[in-house]
């Protein structure tokens, strides 16, 4: 596997919906397209969180992945797969291959959260693994979410996978970060690390990143290159002054409790953007209330994405 082809900034696309919940097949297709025009965006993750993965059927999921092929070109898109069941996983990762997606991303059961055995995990990815011949990758997830987060053994075990090509690394703690980073370059350099906690996206960029998948970049895409670019150049006051004006929109969106909400957030934003017609989301997620959409407002004000 050529894990060095899916290096780069990957936007984790939200999913825009009708006012009755069903998902707006026009939106989704502006969506992907108004990203990607963005110079620096190399490709779109889907059917992640920030897509409402969880509250989707199987062939919703399908048909995300075959509107998000038609609408993103030659770009990669990476597929996210959720399922309590390893054969349902397997199965989404399947539909996925079929609908041409160039790679699978494996979202933890949130059962896992509670606490898992090493060989629940393990079985799991290599059923998905399996699945398929497309690369895979892994999602690393909070250091405080229980078993969605794998500490370095686990790791080392699910490095051994073939088709692995890239880690999601969502620690959301750059010491964490850095310590996946270390241990996947011991253990499998060829792996790709990418910084995917949006408030810590500038400490992370400067420790070492192949690239970043994350949903902040579906809002701001521009501000994300923009910051990958500088600390690449090494422009470290560039790089500081684009951090300065980003790090209030992340805790906005995701470093305000409960950080369940952080879709809403998302499609709150893009609706004041001018970019989502009806910040809709799946039941239960609920529509914000005035004072967190003023709260997101200043901090897109604060970020120069809107007067």
């Amino acid at each position: 596997m050529n894990a060095e082809r899916f290096h780069g900034l990957y936007a984790s696309i939200i999913l825009p919906m009708r006012a009755d919940g069903a998902i707006d097949e026009a939106g989704l297709t502006a969506h992907v397209r108004t990203v990607l025009a963005c110079p620096g965006m190399h490709g779109l993750l889907i059917n992640g969180h920030a897509g409402e993965n969880a509250f989707l059927t199987r062939e919703e999921m399908r048909r995300v992945i075959r509107l998000c092929r038609e609408a993103a070109g030659k770009a990669p898109i990476v597929a996210g797969v959720i399922a309590e069941a390893s054969a349902a996983a397997a199965i989404q990762a399947q539909d996925a291959a079929a609908e041409g997606a160039d790679a699978i991303m494996v979202f933890a059961p949130f059962s896992w959260g509670l606490g898992v055995d090493p060989r629940v995990v393990l079985r799991h990815h290599q059923a998905i693994h399996d699945a398929t011949d497309l690369p895979l990758f892994l999602f690393q997830g909070h250091v405080r979410s229980g078993g969605l987060h794998f500490p370095p053994d686990l790791l080392k075990d699910l490095l051994r996978l073939p088709k692995l090509v890239g880690i999601k690394e969502g620690s959301w703690d750059s010491a964490a970060y850095d310590e996946t980073r270390r241990v996947t370059a011991e253990t499998r350099p060829d792996v790709a690390v990418m910084a995917s906690g949006d408030e810590h996206l500038f400490a992370c960029f400067l420790a070492g990143s192949a690239g970043s998948l994350v949903s902040l970049a579906a809002v701001v895409p521009e501000m994300v290159v923009a910051l990958d670019r500088a600390v690449k150049a090494e422009d470290l006051p560039a790089a500081r002054a684009l951090h300065e004006r980003l790090a209030p929109l992340a805790k906005a969106i995701y470093g305000t409790a409960p950080p369940g909400l952080a879709t809403p957030r998302l499609k709150a934003c893009l609706n004041m953007l001018g970019r989502l017609p009806v910040p809709v989301c799946r039941a239960p997620l609920p529509m914000l209330e005035a004072a967190e959409t003023d709260a997101l407002r200043a901090a897109l004000v604060h970020a120069g994405a809107m007067p």
